[in-house]
């Protein structure tokens, strides 16, 4: 078994759901007292907020490649980063780790085009909905169709991330805000919902929508597993 490295804290909310669902699915392989062989580096979620709002985004690239470094010296054999909106940072990380880093997008999309879906709904922080770092993976690179909230629903879901979602507050108000953004992609034609940021799972299940959900975190957490049981 390989070792996996988390590049995690961006929300330790979610951080904690990829902790499980690695551990849980490797005794599920293996059976036993077998658990996955992980190296986590947890960051203060304030720290990176507060780059981000600065709009400082080299000094938050430097942040992740400087942690990349840390797992792989530790002894990591791969890097999960465990945030969607991170992911913008993947090559930088790649080249400074010298390690590979198991991509959300890919994991997602692979269960997408398993259920031979070709248009699915993406949510996730304004930078994933509005900038091509994800867009471009699910579209390029595995041919899918992307429907997105309109100008008026991306403020909100960001807001609802990041001021109630990042710190643990779950309103149904807020659900309810999801389901009916949902529910205006699918009347649009989108045949899944891929859940694109790691904090949304925690609020939206499969059995709020009536199209196939796609759980980001649980979906790169067990891409992982793959990657360090091959």
């Amino acid at each position: 078994m390989k070792t996996i490295g988390l590049i995690g804290g961006v929300t330790w909310e979610s951080t904690k759901e990829y902790y499980r669902v690695i551990n849980e699915e490797v005794k599920r392989r293996l059976g036993g007292w077998h658990a996955g062989r992980i190296i986590l580096y947890s960051f203060n979620f304030a720290d990176i907020i507060a780059l981000q709002h600065a709009g400082k985004l080299d000094e938050l690239r430097n942040l992740l490649t400087d942690t990349a470094v840390k797992l792989a010296q530790a002894g990591a054999n791969c890097l999960v980063i465990c945030a969607n909106t991170m992911h913008r940072f993947v090559e930088p990380v790649e080249q400074a780790s010298g390690l590979p880093v198991i991509h959300i997008a890919d994991a997602t999309a692979e269960a997408i085009k398993a259920q031979n879906l070709k248009t699915v709904a993406l949510l996730g922080t304004r930078p994933t909905m509005e900038e091509d770092f994800i867009k471009s993976r699910y579209t390029a690179r595995h041919g899918l169709k992307l429907l997105i909230p309109d100008d008026k629903s991306r403020p909100v879901i960001n807001d609802i991330i990041y001021n109630e979602l990042a710190q643990g507050i779950f309103n149904d108000s807020s659900h309810d805000k999801f389901i009916e953004i949902i529910n205006g992609l699918i009347s649009k034609g989108a045949e899944g919902v891929i859940l694109g940021c790691t904090e949304i799972p925690l609020i939206i299940e499969q059995s709020d929508v009536s199209v196939p959900v796609f759980d980001t975190a649980e979906l790169h957490a067990k891409a992982a597993v793959d990657w360090a049981l091959r």
